[in-house]
């Protein structure tokens, strides 16, 4: 039903070469200095070009709504679920591990995120029947996980002492 070739072409260009270029970055960084400054610069760039990425691939999935604002929020609700059951699963779990306060809210964080956009280039290789909705979903997912970020910034300090 699905052909897997188109799979397969996104993950290796989506996801398989730009881990392979942070590899080599990395390494690069480690025994020169211009490997280190262009390292540098990519850090410095990172949040700027991914508040970009992410307005132009939220504006490319508007159009696919479709008006159904009562679907969506009912998606959402289902990922604000899992972030509060996964901040309190990883708070106890990691409390019971015995992990010191960093590792405690480190693994929160952890479990609460699920690095959605990672999973992008897959669900919009998937057959055009599937590829807008399930698209608009790793989106959604992917802003309520940061509204939930920017709030558990403020709210694990103060649980996790």
């Amino acid at each position: 039903m699905v052909d897997p070739w188109p799979f397969l072409q996104a993950f290796g260009a989506l996801i398989v070469a730009p881990l392979a270029l942070a590899w080599a970055a990395q390494w690069w960084s480690g025994r020169a200095a211009a490997g280190r400054r262009v390292v540098g610069a990519a850090t410095a760039a990172m949040v700027p070009l991914m508040a970009a990425v992410l307005f132009v691939v939220v504006a490319s999935q508007v159009p696919h709504l479709d008006g159904r604002a009562g679907r969506w929020w009912s998606v959402a609700a289902v990922y604000v679920l899992f972030i509060a059951v996964m901040a309190v699963v990883g708070g106890l779990a990691s409390r019971r591990a015995g992990l010191d306060t960093g590792e405690r809210r480190a693994a929160i964080f952890a479990g609460v995120t699920r690095n959605s956009l990672v999973v992008l280039p897959l669900a919009l290789a998937l057959p055009d029947a599937f590829a807008a909705t399930a698209a608009a979903v790793v989106l959604l997912q992917t802003l309520v996980e940061l509204v939930a970020m920017v709030t558990m910034v403020r709210l694990v300090p103060r649980w996790v002492r």
